[in-house]
């Protein structure tokens, strides 16, 4: 499927990177540009680990883990056994090959690379065609506020499992953060087809890439359609803490409550056919679709139905 121009992509992990996969089997290389949220990154033993945007690089290269949805395929876990062995810590579990990815990213970033310039280099190696760059190479944290206290994101979200309840969330770095600027000249440039924000977290997920400064203004700028695919079906998230983390918020989970998070700058919406009685109150046109995407078909599918969406968007305009 071609409809000529630029489709981008704003993505988290796991739930955005089966669209982010579906959107690059059925579009040109060239026509995709796949931005991931860093705001999850941290440091770990030492290392630079990029969350997001491996579970995207992974996903692109069809090297991820069917298994888990995280980390590569076919991988061994020899590191973490003797880590443990020496008392080390492994509560965030990194596989062996998955390992590679992030002594190499280290030691190119302490070399003066640029994540963006690495990211590219890692794709170039493993076949990833269409562009994959993360939303800044400024460092962005992701910070919860908890019935705990403040808590770094990955210590919440895999040392505690999500459970302490979420009061309030912050995006350290992200006021003095510069958006990639390929990025920008995409949504500021011509022929521009479609922005597509994927089923992902809004709160943790996608917000700290529009917290970025100038990025939603751009987005509302571009002059393309701006379709969102809604991350919660029957009011509950596919994966992940997206449904908790609502409720916490106070906010009922459901599909139209995810796209009034981002009612500013929306055209359309897409949500699961099983959802089609909140279709009036998403406040955006909306499609109706499977959504759920459990094999490859399916991430074709609702890759279709979702620049279908956009395209009859752009010609109402």
């Amino acid at each position: 499927m071609s409809g000529g121009g630029l489709v981008v992509a704003l993505s988290g992990g796991v739930g955005g990177a089966k669209l982010a996969l579906g959107l690059a089997r059925v579009l040109p290389a060239e026509e995709l540009l796949v931005v991931a949220n860093t705001g999850d990154d941290f440091e770990h033993l030492g290392l630079a680990i990029s969350p997001d945007l491996d579970t995207l690089m992974y996903a692109l290269a069809g090297l991820d883990n069917p298994e888990t949805g995280w980390g590569r395929r076919g991988e061994t876990w020899s590191f973490m056994e003797a880590l443990g062995e020496l008392g080390g810590e492994t509560w965030f579990r990194l596989g062996d090959r998955d390992l590679a990815t992030h002594v190499e990213r280290t030691r190119r970033l302490r070399a003066g690379e640029t994540l963006s310039q690495v990211t590219a280099a890692f794709c170039r190696r493993l076949g990833v065609g269409p562009r994959l760059l993360p939303m800044s190479d400024d460092r962005v944290r992701t910070r919860l506020h908890t019935e705990e206290g403040w808590l770094d994101f990955q210590d919440w979200f895999v040392r505690r499992r999500c459970r302490p309840a979420v009061r309030a969330i912050a995006f350290d770095g992200a006021p003095a953060a510069r958006p990639q600027p390929e990025v920008m000249a995409a949504l500021r440039g011509g022929g521009l087809r479609a922005v597509v924000i994927c089923p992902s977290n809004p709160l943790i997920s996608v917000e700290p890439i529009l917290a970025l400064p100038g990025l939603r203004e751009a987005i509302r700028g571009c002059g393309a359609p701006v379709v969102a695919v809604s991350p919660i079906i029957g009011g509950e998230a596919v994966k992940g803490p997206t449904a908790k983390m609502l409720r916490e918020f106070g906010i009922l989970p459901s599909a139209a409550a995810v796209a009034r998070r981002y009612r500013d700058l929306l055209d359309g919406y897409v949500m699961d056919e099983a959802d089609a009685a909140e279709a009036a109150a998403a406040g955006v046109p909306v499609t109706l679709a499977r959504t759920r995407m459990v094999t490859l078909a399916d991430r074709e599918a609702l890759a279709r139905a979702v620049l279908a969406a956009a395209d009859s968007l752009r010609r109402a305009t």
